[in-house]
């Protein structure tokens, strides 16, 4: 038996393991691209050991990939093996279980699983890491947060790790709303722990909420350091940048980053999917030709039709879809979701209950977005908009969903619904305007000639 970096036991027997399996757990934390490295050589060295298996396990599963799931349950076979012929820790079992809860289409079981590891253990980085990511996939962001704070007080400045809770803490703070003690905390975290991609991002979606993209930028400049050594996730830092010079009317650094940064390898990751989908949407939506670029996450997506592991992957490959005109795989999407719409509720998984609500209802808004049928668009994006979180994902990565409801809105001639959702907007961006509100205000206000100017919100 060896302990870990945070004192607690593992079932792990040389020393050397024992340093792959610390760098494992911090790698993950740092989205590290090493990270899968450093767990191969733990099970290299120690195949017998079971919470590695199982973490290779969760891992895959947060990848939102058909084929990942075949690939963690097989380790989560080999898993069972090894904690039938060995002799895991009580803390190792956990893990184990919460691959198996998240197989069985219960993620909410994979973080009930992390949850009691942090009440007997409360300083192990992993779990809170896993558990802090599926209430991300999960749209759970008060959990997120009451998880985190249940953890501050254990967590002192002798642990390793603790810049990163920092990190994720500064994170939760930003999507419920406090954003003066989100920049905060992100700021202090990342002096702690400098390779903390997510608490610099966190920071990097403060002024995203509150409609300050030019000190994002000032932020984001000189720090590249903080996510260079990342996996995909560097590309949805370097998103971040470009949607602030998107902000900032700066159209040519946009096309720079996309081309050179977010698009640059054109990974079929649904995350990196996510980033150029939203990118492109966003630029049209002002009015931006965007060249032939939907066409490589267009063939992507259709490829990934079949996934059915995420509805907020479904959503952004259906976006490419539209961008891409691929009108025929638009309806084989469709008709996948519709047919899982129809499945949920009783014994089905926790995924397919959000493909039913909210996900068919946005995914049929965008489809008549796509083509042309702003009415039933919006009709159906508003209906979906209220629940919207349950997708997962962040505000400001479900902004291109709020986006195309108030643009349908305005196209069908739904003037005072768009000024309605613009307002509430705006209200949850500390009660600020980006171009984008602003630049919609401004029309509204044009078309009825009541004199409102760019920026201004009209009275009720």
């Amino acid at each position: 038996m060896r302990m870990d970096q945070f004192g607690y036991e593992t079932s792990l027997g040389s020393p050397e393991a024992a340093l792959a399996w610390d760098r494992v757990v911090l790698g993950f934390l740092a989205h590290a691209a090493a990270t899968p490295d450093h767990l191969a050589e733990v099970l290299t060295a120690e195949p017998g050991f079971a919470m590695g298996h199982a973490a290779r396990g969760l891992f895959c599963m947060m990848l939102g990939r058909r084929e990942m799931v075949e690939t963690a349950r097989a380790a989560h076979e080999a898993a069972l093996v090894c904690a039938q012929q060995g002799a895991p820790a009580p803390r190792e079992m956990g893990y184990v279980r919460a691959l198996g809860a998240w197989l069985g289409g219960r993620p909410s079981g994979t973080v009930h699983e992390m949850e009691a590891i942090l009440t007997r253990w409360p300083e192990d980085a992993l779990a809170m890491k896993i558990s802090h990511a599926t209430r991300f996939i999960l749209g759970d962001i008060e959990g997120m947060r009451a998880s985190v704070e249940a953890l501050l007080p254990a967590w002192d400045a002798r642990n390793p790790a603790r810049g990163y809770l920092l990190g994720c803490h500064a994170f939760a703070l930003e999507e419920t709303g406090e954003y003066g003690r989100a920049e905060a905390t992100g700021r202090l975290g990342l002096g702690l722990s400098p390779d903390d991609a997510w608490g610099l991002h966190a920071v990097a979606h403060v002024f995203d909420m509150t409609c300050d993209s030019r000190a994002g930028l000032n932020w984001l400049a000189g720090r590249e350091a903080a996510w260079a050594h990342c996996n995909n996730f560097r590309y949805h830092v370097w998103w971040h940048k470009a949607l602030m010079h998107l902000d900032q009317g700066e159209i040519d650094a946009v096309f720079h980053l996309y081309d050179t940064e977010v698009r640059r390898d054109r990974t079929d990751d649904f995350r990196d999917i996510s980033n150029g989908a939203a990118m492109l949407v966003r630029l049209e939506l002002e009015g931006i030709d965007v060249g032939d670029r939907w066409e490589e996450m267009a063939d992507i997506s259709e490829r990934r039709i079949g996934d059915a592991c995420l509805i907020f992957a479904d959503l952004h490959y259906l976006l490419a879809l539209v961008g891409g005109g691929r009108k025929t795989a638009v309806r084989r999407l469709m008709a996948r979701l519709r047919r899982e719409a129809e499945c949920a509720g009783g014994a089905a998984s926790e995924m397919m209950t959000r493909t039913a609500d909210p996900g068919l209802s946005a995914a049929t808004g965008l489809e008549a977005f796509g083509a042309g049928n702003y009415k039933a668009a919006f009709v159906n994006l508003r209906r979906a908009r209220h629940s919207m979180q349950l997708v997962g994902g962040s505000h400001a990565q479900r902004d291109v969903f709020e986006r195309l409801t108030i643009d349908s809105a305005l196209r069908a001639g739904f003037m005072d619904e768009a000024e309605s959702i613009l307002k509430e907007r705006s209200a949850r961006r500390a009660g600020r305007l980006d171009r984008y509100a602003a630049t919609r205000l401004d029309l509204i206000a044009g078309l009825r000639g009541d004199g409102s100017g760019p920026g201004q919100i009209p009275a009720e």
